[in-house]
């Protein structure tokens, strides 16, 4: 894993505001230590998830999207090394692995406008470059028996999760996209909007279930390639469950769960579904952050829950403020996820 930069326990140390009297997540989280064998740690070491950061937006421009998520990482990073480490959860579950390194591939893309039709093809061979990265770590992570909690960087990203995953479970696996738009547009060149498409076109997404896209926003394109995939592919709409009250999101939620639990899943998570979040495609209407919390518990606590990514957050696009804020929203939804996953491991040992 050579594009690789591990986080370093000084690293650490630099994030984490040390207080008398508290221990933070960022004094017990993981990291591995400096001359080790990488995956002869990642197969001995106790704690289960393992933090990956994607600082790019390259995927997020190759699609007309705002640049910004590049920084989601750093942001994310700095709120979870502060959330107290206490009997709800704790940080030494987690090992901090690092970051995908993607400096040359962002210092390219400044000089690159995707109306120029060249600059287009650049950008999206420079997302299939880091594709190729994002599916070697995670590959890795999942066959060291470990759980990937991936910060991006662009949904682009769903592709390596998606294809690094079912390589290392040795067949393909689904997803569930809480999320205001599709991802499953047109094989056009990779860009942060047919992640999902590409990975279902090339055999490693079987089934793919998408909570909550916004009905502006889908194209008839869209809509007539689902319905042509119907058995594969399908979604519920924000407007159907908060606005016209046609659904209800818990019963929803269970239906969703029945159509991929069958399998080994990813949740993928676009912060573009939650109003006034500083993203790529910001919405002014769209889900809570409470039905986002719930969302992830719901799903994280399934067996077959492989991986989590959240992706989209541009904290770049904002003050000093929506950076903390974006930090702690992540922080929530990371030990969202590890507290459901450790209610399942309650669960079988209390039936041994």
């Amino acid at each position: 894993m050579e594009k690789l930069l591990l986080f370093s326990a000084a690293d650490l140390a630099k994030v984490t505001n040390h207080r008398s009297g508290e221990i933070k997540f960022g004094e017990k989280m993981i990291t591995v230590p400096k001359g080790t064998d990488l995956m002869s740690f990642l197969n001995t070491c106790e704690a289960k998830y393992v933090l990956l950061g994607i600082p790019e937006d390259i995927g997020i421009r190759a699609n007309f999207g705002k640049p910004g998520a590049a920084s989601a990482w750093d942001t994310a990073i700095k709120g979870i090394a502060n959330i107290q480490h206490n009997r709800f959860c704790k940080g030494n579950q987690i090992i901090v692995l690092g970051q995908i390194d993607v400096y040359n591939e962002m210092r390219e893309v400044e000089s690159l406008n995707f109306n120029n039709i060249s600059d287009r093809t650049k950008l999206s061979q420079l997302v299939a470059k880091i594709d190729k990265e994002v599916c070697h770590v995670v590959f890795n992570i999942i066959k060291s028996g470990k759980i990937p909690i991936i910060i991006g960087g662009g949904q682009n990203n769903s592709y390596g999760n998606i294809k690094g995953t079912a390589l290392a479970k040795g067949k393909p696996i689904n997803a569930i996209n809480f999320d205001s738009q599709s991802d499953f547009r047109i094989l056009e060149g990779r860009h942060s909007g047919n992640g999902f498409s590409y990975a279902y076109e090339e055999g490693f997404l079987k089934k793919y279930f998408i909570f909550g896209l916004h009905e502006n926003y889908t194209s008839k394109n869209v809509l007539d390639i689902i319905k042509k995939t119907e058995e594969r592919v399908r979604f519920n709409t924000y407007d159907s469950l908060n606005i016209l009250k046609e659904k209800n999101f818990d019963q929803e939620m269970i239906e969703a769960l029945n159509f991929i639990k069958t399998d080994s899943y990813g949740i993928e998570i676009d912060l573009d579904a939650i109003p006034n979040i500083s993203s790529s495609y910001m919405t002014l209407s769209g889900f809570s952050v409470e039905e986002l919390r719930k969302f992830i518990s719901f799903f994280g606590k399934n067996t077959n829950a492989s991986y989590l990514h959240i992706c989209e957050g541009a904290p770049d696009q904002g003050n000093e403020k929506s950076n903390y804020v974006i930090g702690k929203l992540i922080g929530y939804l990371v030990t969202d996820f590890i507290k459901s996953r450790n209610s399942v491991n309650v669960i079988k040992h209390s039936l041994k």
